[in-house]
Parts: C-alpha cells; structure tokens; sequence
C-alpha cells in the first residue's frame, strides 16, 4: 500500500528521494489506479508548498525546484495511466509575450497548472501575437495565461488581448497576465480578467474559474 499522506508530505518537503522511492514502488506494478492517486497526492503537497511560499518559508529557487521534482515523477508515471486517467479540467493556452525571453515564473505556473489537472500549451518565449491566436483558434481553450517581466512585455499582452477580440475569441476565454510589473491597473489596461505575480495564486485564479 502507498502512504499517499507521507507522498503529499513529501512533495511538501521538496522530500525529492522519498518521492522518486514512491513512484518507482508504483511503476513497479504499472498500476494507473494507483499512478492516479499518486499522482493527487502531489496535488495536495504542491498546494502545500504554495502555501509555504506565500507564509515566506519558501523562495522562488524552492518552486522551481518543486516543478523539477513534480514534473520528473509525472514524466515518470505517465506510462502506467491509462489514456483517461488524468482527467482535464481545462485547457490552458500560455505563452511569454514577444518581446521577452524570461520563462521561470512561466515555467513554474505550468507546472502547478497541470498538476492540477489543467491541460496546458506551453508556446514558449517571446511569442507573437498571431502564435498565440492561431493556438487558441486550434485547441479553443478556457483560458490564456501571458508571462511577462519587461515593461515592453505590457504592451504585447494589451496587442494580444486585442486580437483576441478582433477575431471574436474574447467572449468566452478568461485571460490571466502574470510577472513583476502586473498590477490591477495594469491588468485594466492590458483587458485582461485577472492577474497574479506568483504561480501558485495565477493557479488558484484558474481553478476558480473553471470551478
């Protein structure tokens, strides 16, 4: 039997042998039920280092780390699920905007994101407008989520939510920016539905959204 209490713990704990010990016990069997469950149990310590980001316990170099550690054990667990098992709750079109070549908080935001089940295209940095709408035209996501750290990067998400609009794509997509210099009035003015400057509350925002 997995202690999935000690696994969600472990993630917690950035625990990065007692995690890789845990899904080699399960990959050992190759059992997608139990992959599953492992799988929400990292869920839950994720949610936990968030939590202990935002006290001040944790630091940016501790998320990333948890995102290499998460995103290693689900690489790691993939084979054993069977082709439905990791239900997705919605899809997520991200993308650092152009202008900027900055990926961390990007980067760490994913990972959350599709721990949490989101389904999520990452199109990497400094992206162009017609990129992203083209992505969002193909796989017709619930949300787009644009990264930026420069300055410049405001006016690309303002360009890129106009677009949106001009191609009649805004009505029903949420539209969330994130990075240093996003503020509320920033997000106004960009015509973006909510912001975030940390990853662990930008994933709060989309699982309120899509309940």
């Amino acid at each position: 039997m997995i202690d999935l209490n000690a696994s969600a713990q472990a993630m917690s704990d950035l625990d990065e042998g007692a995690i890789n010990e845990v899904v080699d016990k399960v990959m050992a069997k190759a059992d997608a039920d139990a992959a599953q469950e492992l799988i929400k149990a990292f869920q839950q310590g994720m949610t936990k280092v968030g939590e202990r980001f935002d006290s001040g316990e944790y630091f940016i170099g501790d998320l990333i780390f948890a995102g290499e550690i998460l995103q290693a054990a689900m690489d790691k667990l993939k084979p054993a699920l069977s082709g439905d098992a990791l239900e997705k709750r919605a899809k997520i079109v991200l993308a650092t905007v152009e202008g900027d070549l900055h990926d961390i908080g990007k980067n760490i935001f994913r990972t959350m994101a599709e721990a949490s089940g989101f389904e999520v295209f990452d199109l990497g940095i400094d992206v162009p407008v017609k990129i992203i709408v083209d992505k969002v035209k193909e796989v017709n996501p619930e949300i787009v989520g644009l990264s930026g750290v420069l300055t410049l990067a405001l006016d690309s998400m303002r360009e890129t939510v106009d677009a949106l609009k001009a191609e009649g794509l805004r009505n029903d997509l949420k539209v969330i920016i994130g990075g240093v210099p996003v503020n509320e009035n920033v997000c106004q003015r960009v015509g973006a539905d909510d912001f975030s400057t940390n990853a662990a509350d930008g994933v709060k925002i989309c699982q309120r959204w899509v309940g």
